[in-house]
């Protein structure tokens, strides 16, 4: 007796049906976007009359944009135009099946407690089907009715079947289905009614855009205990929920801030396809540029599964020089960033950019140049940075952060915590309207302490107000100034030290 689940049977059955139908063999070849869509292109042989052709191509993708279809002769040998589209993707499941035979008689197998099948029949009044389709396209997953074949509840209510002339609000068993029903698909399906102006036989190249495909960039770096070279390891990570397996697939990885409309909105139909990809045997994922954005390529075909996850290493370099940086910004304007703060408000609120932050923020720069290692344009993606503990040489991690699109000979610099042994402290020594209103003098006391065993530099950043224009009146030591309203003090502090930066600022807003 076989007692697996009824959904768990029906969908055994459903795939044993697909094996055993005819389909069209493709090739596939991806570019995936890391803004959750992709352009999918398959090879797809046809073989012709000349005049009007029914062809069915049932490998399409659950999320699938029909207008961005594009099917034609990439040879240009045959006239080949679309008279007519059709795409469906509402599969075979156990509740499009029970929907199928409302208003008719089933058989519901059950077993007894003593383990003895039964069969009840019974007449399907409401199937209780509902479509999930918002659901489909927010996950990536194709229409899931389990629950309607096992009697739970639908959006369009509960099923209702007639058994021996009484209504029952559930399903008195599994349902036994006699056949597929009439027009009903295993798979999201393209249908398309082509004209060829003669007979032949060709690989036709179709393309489309479809959701559920994305990809993220994420980099491991590795330092000793003391020092700051970095061994990086780039890793990207492929996520298929497009409803669909793609096996031996050539994967191209677009990197960017691509322009791509919503669903809903207006979209073209037109699709760009990149040149057919060469054989090579590069061991390593090769990179270049591509419009305004960057192309990856893989370098051997990979199977990505539908609903899976996978890693693929894309970069690898050892010996980066980084520099670890200390920056104190000690004024927290945290409270009032969702304030709308005037010059006004400024005059009258005296305490205004006094609260102090007593944090030391860590970051870690190098250079992305072929002098330091790198030299390729670094997609964006989380970065992980990890020390070696000489003691038994184990890696402890130490920070992360997201890292931007870097092209190449750009600096790279990370946010990765906040200093332990470094701390800050900043107030302010004076405060004074003068001019009838019309300027304001601040005087700002800041005390850097470090109780590491080793020096460091600590940038002290200092951002002036932006309404205004500001004159330095007096500063204790040298400083940057990094744009048109932000300075740093760097200042250098043995083991132990404390130093004390002093400066006065003066605001016109005449």
């Amino acid at each position: 007796m076989n007692t697996r689940p009824a959904a768990t049977r029906l969908f055994a059955s459903l795939a044993a049906c697909a094996l055993a139908l005819p389909g069209l063999a493709a090739q596939s070849s991806l570019t995936i976007y890391n803004q959750n869509f992709a352009v999918v292109r398959e090879t797809v042989p046809l073989d012709l009359s000349k005049g009007v052709n029914a062809v069915t191509f049932d490998r399409a993708t659950v999320h699938l944009e029909p207008d961005s279809v594009v099917l034609r002769d990439p040879s240009g040998k045959v006239n080949l135009r679309i008279l007519e589209q059709s795409y469906r993707n509402d599969t075979a499941s156990p509740g499009l099946l029970l929907s199928l035979f409302e208003g008719k008689e089933l058989d519901f197998r059950t077993v007894t407690r003593d383990g003895e099948e039964r069969l009840i029949r019974g007449k399907v009044i409401r199937s209780g089907y509902a479509p999930n389709i918002n659901a489909a396209q927010r996950y990536g997953q194709q229409f899931y009715h389990t629950q309607v074949a096992l009697g739970s509840h639908q959006a369009s209510g509960t099923p209702i079947i007639e058994v021996e002339g009484q209504l029952r609000f559930s399903l008195p068993g599994e349902p036994v289905f006699p056949s597929l029903g009439d027009d009903t698909i295993l798979r999201p399906t393209l249908t398309w009614q082509l004209a060829s102006d003669r007979r032949a036989k060709l690989d036709a190249e179709l393309g489309y855009l479809t959701g559920g495909m994305s990809w993220q960039a994420a980099y491991n770096l590795v330092s000793p205990e003391k020092g700051d070279t970095l061994d990086l390891v780039g890793w990207v990570t492929l996520d298929n929920q497009s409803g669909r397996t793609f096996g031996d697939a050539k994967i191209k990885l677009m990197a960017g801030d691509v322009s791509k409309l919503q669903p809903g909105s207006f979209a073209s139909p037109m699709l760009g396809f990149a040149a057919r990809e060469r054989s090579a045997d590069a061991a390593q994922v090769t990179e270049k540029a591509f419009d305004e954005f960057h192309l990856y390529s893989l370098p051997r075909p990979v199977t990505l599964r539908n609903r899976e996850t996978k890693q693929v290493e894309f970069l690898r370099a050892t010996g980066i020089r980084s520099a670890t940086i200390y920056v104190y910004n000690g004024a927290d304007l945290g409270q009032y960033r969702n304030n709308r703060w005037t010059d006004e408000t400024i005059r009258n609120q005296r305490d205004y950019g006094v609260q102090s932050n007593p944090k030391v923020w860590v970051f870690r720069e190098f250079e992305n140049t072929k002098e330091n290692g790198l030299g390729v344009p670094l997609p964006k993606g989380r970065t992980r940075f990890y020390r070696e503990d000489n003691a038994d040489g184990a890696l402890e991690f130490t920070g992360e952060n997201t890292l931007d699109h870097t092209p190449e000979g750009e600096t790279v610099r990370v946010y990765t915590g906040d200093a332990f042994d470094i701390v800050g402290e900043r107030k302010r020594t004076d405060y004074k309207l003068e001019r009838n209103n019309e300027q304001l003098e601040e005087a700002f006391e800041i005390r850097v302490r470090n109780r590491k065993k080793e020096p460091v530099e600590v940038r002290v950043a200092e951002r002036m107000y932006r309404w205004f224009n500001w004159t330095l009146l007096e500063n204790s030591d040298p400083y940057v100034k990094t744009d048109d309203r932000n300075i740093e003090f760097r200042v250098t502090l043995a083991p132990g030290e404390e130093k004390v930066v002093t400066y006065r600022v003066r605001y016109d807003w005449r």
